[in-house]
């Protein structure tokens, strides 16, 4: 079998957040149960930055898209993976991220930069390219490549059409003029295919032309069927419903493990959780925050906005100002917010600190010196923090929606006296029930054989790739 997985972003090459793990770590997974996998992506300057002179160079024979598009060919370093980029000059070689400019301004022309994106999917899927390889599925993730299943659908292509949501919030929607300007067909703008309250839809497109639709945990799978987490589109799901699977996301354990991770200075496991400590000691000193073993340190590395439950987080920080307790912040986000931690930083900088931007290596030594992880979204499609959480012993500390609800076991009576209890999470929806967890939490820390049993507890826990790639073949082979 050969599939085509589309994304818009790719680790280690171009990422924005948990999409790029997920394309990455996902796709070698396949790769090594057997599955032929290639992985497109559009071509944007800095990933072509990156890579090495391509193997080859493929032009397509399509009226619709630029004379000067092309796909070339690579295969990516340390692994077997096959890499397709979509090089269009005019849409993807500018200064800025994959999405808005250098200061987070959307790009103006994104419904064409990934419509055609979509229509050169689906020419090569087509065969309408020197590309002569044949796919029997394409896997779609969000809305960047929403419109490829309308695509594949409207020409009866011999493919089976796979689209993953990561995040329901994001949506890809447009005016009807640029509806027009993409020359879709005109059939598709009615309200149950493209249509949107007036606007239309790329990730609406792929819920209701793919031939399954995913996404990344079995309780967000719940959850999106009704509003708010539906985000407007709980009609149009509970409609598909029979074709939507709730998948969790993995972990790629060759890059989040403390026993061979190469962006931490002390290396450790479970037998060894000592040099857990020294990890805690460099991160405190690197940051300037007040040294000592005994100190909760609580790591966070998010987007800084207020899906992620931010605002709550700050509120927190401020009121336990006062107390025996430390906070190391990672991320870029809204405003407001970031001018908000940077604040209390200052405030109070033996016990906060607050690096604003996207360091790899940072990410890894937060993982490894931080105590505890926060992560109190008001909603999650999956998370992958919480897990790299786990296998580091940094006890996660979460608000029970999506995947956090999967993947951590409370530490309740019942669940410590069972042995299953993996870190501390809440129900609540405000600052004042994430407050009572978090010291909830430090009360724990000061019981040291309790707090080592679940540091235990969590990192033997496996949400590795292999299983869930499994079941995303199984969904490959199963009937539309």
């Amino acid at each position: 079998m050969n599939v085509l997985l589309a994304s818009s972003e790719l680790f280690p090459l171009i990422k924005t957040g948990g999409l790029a793990d997920v394309s990455r770590s996902l796709a070698e997974a396949l790769r090594q149960a057997g599955i032929g996998i290639d992985v497109i992506l559009p071509g944007y300057r800095s990933v072509r930055e990156k890579l090495p002179a391509p193997s080859a160079s493929y032009r397509f024979d399509d009226a619709f898209l630029p004379q000067n598009m092309v796909v070339l060919e690579y295969a990516l370093p340390d692994t077997g993976l096959r890499l397709l980029l979509l090089d269009c000059p005019d849409l993807f070689d500018r200064v800025g991220g994959p999405y808005a400019d250098q200061v987070g301004v959307d790009w103006p022309d994104n419904s064409a930069r990934f419509g055609l994106f979509c229509r050169a999917i689906a020419a090569l899927l087509a065969g309408r390219s020197t590309l002569l390889k044949r796919y029997e599925v394409v896997h779609c993730n969000d809305w960047q490549t929403g419109l490829v299943p309308a695509f594949v659908q409207h020409e009866s292509l011999p493919v089976k059409t796979i689209m993953t949501i990561h995040n329901l919030a994001y949506q890809g929607i447009f005016p009807r003029d640029e509806f027009d300007a993409l020359s879709l067909p005109d059939i598709w703008w009615t309200y149950d295919k493209l249509e949107f309250y007036g606007n239309f839809s790329f990730l609406k497109a792929g819920i209701v032309y793919a031939d399954h639709v995913t996404t990344v945990s079995p309780t967000y799978a719940r959850e999106i069927l009704e509003e708010p987490e539906a985000c407007g589109m709980g009609g149009l799901l509970q409609h598909h419903r029979g074709k939507l699977t709730g998948i969790l996301n993995g972990a790629d354990y060759d890059v989040w493990n403390p026993a061979q991770d190469a962006l931490i200075r002390f290396p450790y496991d479970a037998n060894n959780l000592a040099e857990k400590l020294h990890n805690k000691l460099d991160l405190q000193r690197s940051l300037g925050l007040q040294l000592g073993k005994s100190i909760p340190l609580i790591g966070l590395v998010s987007r800084l906005v207020h899906q992620k439950g931010i605002d709550w987080v700050a509120d927190v920080m401020e009121r336990m100002a006062g107390e025996k307790v430390q906070w190391v912040v990672l991320g870029t986000g809204e405003k407001a917010l970031v001018q908000r931690l940077q604040a209390l930083a200052l405030r109070f900088p033996k016990k906060i600190a607050v690096t604003i931007g996207y360091d790899e290596s940072l990410a890894h030594r937060i993982e490894a010196g931080s105590d505890l992880f926060v992560m109190a979204s008001r909603y999650e499609p999956c998370g992958l923090n919480q897990i790299y959480s786990l296998r580091y012993g940094t006890l996660p500390i979460v608000r029970a929606t999506g995947g956090l609800a999967d993947t951590v076991v409370d530490a309740s009576d019942d669940n410590m006296k069972n042995g299953t209890a993996t870190g501390f999470s809440y129900r609540g929806d405000s600052a004042d029930d994430l407050e009572q967890c978090i010291r909830r939490a430090v009360g724990f820390f000061s019981r040291r054989k309790t707090w080592e049993t679940l540091q235990q507890n969590a990192m033997a826990q496996q949400f590795d790739w292999q299983s869930s790639a499994q079941q995303y073949i199984q969904l490959y082979r199963q009937d539309a």
